[in-house]
């Protein structure tokens, strides 16, 4: 079967715009990981505002991964 070429181009963006979710949902995984170790910190040292601001970088961390790998589940590549 022959694609055409304007399907190409629709499938070339789709995989663009999947590449690029997959980049940003690293970087989350990377910040979450970040906040625990920052949270763990604060843990140990006794340390107030670094165990808060880790625990928001972990929520906020798994939040973007979780919302940025979602959209790609239904298949669809739109949204």
């Amino acid at each position: 079967m022959m694609s055409s070429p304007l399907r190409s181009d629709f499938m070339e963006d789709i995989m663009v715009r999947s590449e690029n979710r997959i980049v940003f949902s690293a970087i989350a995984v990377f910040v979450a990981l970040a906040g625990i170790a920052a949270s763990i910190r604060g843990l140990l040292f006794d340390e107030a505002p670094v165990f808060h601001y880790g625990v928001a970088a972990l929520i906020v961390g798994v939040a973007c991964f979780v919302m940025l790998l979602n959209s790609t589940a239904d298949g669809d590549g739109h949204g």
